[in-house]
């Protein structure tokens, strides 16, 4: 059985106005290690934080699976604390119940009325807390049925690794992954979670006498799908680059947008000629998109010379430019990026399609568009599989390579 910290209503927000305006008391001593979760009622998101002190400066680290994420801007003052979400638009505010107790809210500022209740302890237990032994093994890969609702499904492939009672993996889907996923296994029913400051992922399946699983998928505080899979080492997802293509008549990408400074700038301006340049779609809102800004981050920085520029397209959550170019300056001062990124307009697929007209669609964020030496669209990748799917990560990076260097070829 999962158990579970709840706190009522009227105590958080007892917590979360003392927060506000409560008298300041002595600075508590947060460092170490703690078990943290996030109430969606009636099911909780817990993954471990941990808590570091440089001098006069806090550091907080979260643990998804073998991922390790490190947010720099903590803010201690005596028993009230916030940690700002990296590049994300979003904020846990807690107040400090003790040396071993916290009690708050995780809340996204740019969503209206989002709002998860936040609970943490000192202690070093298990993601989800356990108390049979398993009696099945999850690991292998798994066709898998998302269903929203009678109208609205899609397939993915569930990969998971257990070792006794701990289980890792992640899902795919054809517009990317649910990232770094763990948690516990109990009998016949497996638990695992998600938290990387802007996504936060709940899955539960258990597995029948017939070998399939059935469960569910919860996303933040109220969104809901359920799942079945089975195993299966064959199936695969429509190929992420045939889902968008070049509307009928046209063979360019044409576009101009305003960098984070308000200068126009576009892809047939004089630093593009004849290089190979590759046009990301993506926001700062979206962890998939930070898993491939990472990579091609640090791969830019090792293969600029050879003749190739980025430009990255930002569909930030609001249509207000200067909220959209502090969200994207942030972005490049975290990341150390050194390519070109330009406000493209909002999240929204219908108004990004709107945006460039040229593409069939906007798929997914992120999408990877790669032009050749004269500006011809010339391969799109749909989505992003991210280093949270192993051998998938690995395969696209040689499918990026071999595409790179045929286009670099030509004259």
């Amino acid at each position: 059985m999962i158990r579970k910290v709840s706190y009522s209503t009227l105590t958080l927000l007892a917590f979360t106005l003392l927060y506000s305006c409560g008298k300041q008391q002595k600075d508590f001593d947060i460092q170490g290690q703690w078990h943290a979760q996030l109430d969606i009622s009636p099911d909780i998101i817990p993954f471990q934080i941990t808590f570091k002190k440089n001098k006069e400066n806090w550091s907080a680290e979260i643990h998804n699976g073998e991922e390790v994420l490190v947010y720099d801007e903590v803010e201690q003052s005596g028993d009230s604390l916030a940690i700002q979400m990296g590049i994300f638009d979003s904020v846990i505010k807690a107040k400090i119940l003790s040396e071993d107790m916290m009690s708050g809210v995780f809340i996204k500022n740019y969503l209206n009325g989002y709002s998860i209740p936040f609970t943490a302890e000192k202690t070093e237990k298990n993601r989800f807390s356990t108390t049979l032994e398993p009696t099945v093994d999850f690991s292998g890969r798994w066709k898998t049925l998302f269903v929203e609702n009678s109208e609205k499904s899609y397939d993915a492939i569930g990969i998971f690794e257990q070792d006794g009672s701990k289980i890792t993996g992640t899902f795919l889907t054809k517009l990317g992954d649910y990232r770094f996923l763990e948690g516990n296994v109990e009998g016949n029913t497996f638990y695992m979670s998600a938290f990387d400051g802007s996504h936060a992922y709940f899955f539960m399946g258990s597995m029948g006498a017939d070998g399939k699983i059935e469960g569910k998928f919860r996303s933040g505080p109220s969104y809901r799908e359920s799942f079945t899979a089975e195993r299966n080492e064959e199936f695969e997802l429509p190929d992420a680059y045939s889902l968008n293509y070049l509307k009928e008549g046209y063979e360019k990408l044409s576009f101009s947008f305003p960098d984070v400074n308000g200068n126009m700038i576009s892809n047939e301006d004089e630093q593009f000629e004849n290089k190979v340049t590759l046009v990301q779609l993506f926001g700062t809102w979206c962890p998939n998109c930070m898993d491939e800004t990472k990579f091609l981050v640090e791969w830019h920085k090792k293969n600029r010379d050879r003749g190739i520029e980025i430009i990255a397209l930002a569909f930030e959550s609001k249509p207000d430019f200067e909220y959209a170019s502090n969200r994207v300056k942030k972005t490049i001062e975290r990341m150390g990026a050194e390519y070109t990124f330009l406000i493209a307009g909002e999240s929204n697929k219908e108004k990004a399609s709107q945006s460039l007209p040229a593409l069939n669609q906007v798929v997914a964020f992120p999408t990877l568009i790669y032009m050749d030496k004269k500006g011809n669209v010339r391969h799109i990748h749909t989505g992003f599989n991210g280093p949270g799917t192993g051998v998938y990560y690995e395969k696209w990076i040689e499918e990026h390579e071999a595409v790179i260097t045929e286009l670099l070829q030509e004259n």
